[in-house]
């Protein structure tokens, strides 16, 4: 199991670090990445078709957040560069036909499972008008307040397929007061009440906390070989490359 670390110094130069996931994984070796991306909105292919989609991209620019669109899952989500993480594992596939509900099940059980070991309880299943609404979603307790705390999306290729998501840490207002606007652009239902985060469900509000025990149940107690995203960044042909980090995990 190859596992990534860090975060490259912009967020082009992390896009691409990440698809060396899916690289590792299509020579045969399965791949994990948990991560705090820069601050950005990421929107899905689906808003870039929809007329408000620029209207929506300066919204989210007017508040220091750069714009990007990412290759897989659907609607917006909002990275403030330190409490929003990214999680992703690639696995090598032989048949790009099967094993999509599989490579879900196992995900969010895992996800479920360290959440479970930062004391946040969850349930499957999003709020109505969450941000990235879809079928692979976790939330909070209802006693905790119920709002979204997971989306997980899935993209396939003829040899891996990774399988990848967002965690909200803390910060869920703030992330809320960005994406009402950017929805409302966008004229897609938003309520901003449904964004959660672990911190207000009880468990820590430390990114590198929930980091670490998030990348360990990725991992899953499978040997491990660290790759470090930052000034030594291996590139795809094996080489080093200087990519001018700020270090963070």
């Amino acid at each position: 199991m190859r596992v990534f670390r860090g975060r490259a110094g912009t967020i082009e130069a992390d896009r691409a670090a990440s698809e060396r996931l899916l690289e590792v994984a299509a020579a045969g070796e399965p791949a994990v990445r948990v991560w705090a991306p820069h601050r950005q909105v990421a929107f899905g292919r689906r808003d870039a078709r929809l007329e408000g989609y620029e209207r929506a991209r300066d919204a989210a620019r007017e508040r220091g957040f750069p714009p990007i669109e990412r290759s897989v899952g659907g609607r917006a989500v909002a990275y403030d560069g330190e409490t929003a993480l990214a999680f992703a594992r690639a696995e090598p596939i032989a048949d790009f036909r099967r094993g999509t509900d599989e490579r879900y099940e196992r995900l969010t059980a895992d996800v479920e499972r360290a959440l479970a070991a930062l004391g946040v309880a969850v349930s499957r299943g999003e709020p109505d008008h969450s941000f990235c609404p879809g079928a692979h979603s976790l939330q909070a307790s209802a006693s905790a307040g119920g709002g979204k705390l997971v989306g997980i999306a899935q993209r396939v290729r003829s040899d891996a397929a990774l399988v990848s998501g967002i965690l909200l840490v803390d910060a869920a207002t703030d992330l809320a007061a960005v994406l009402e606007p950017v929805y409302g652009e966008l004229d897609v239902p938003f309520d901003p009440q449904s964004v959660g985060c672990v911190a207000a469900a009880g468990g820590p509000a430390d990114p590198t906390r929930v980091r670490e025990v998030l990348e360990a149940a990725l991992v899953g107690g499978r040997p491990m070989v660290e790759e470090r995203i930052g000034r030594r960044l291996v590139d795809s042909r094996g080489e080093v490359a200087d990519d001018r980090t700020d270090g963070r995990q």
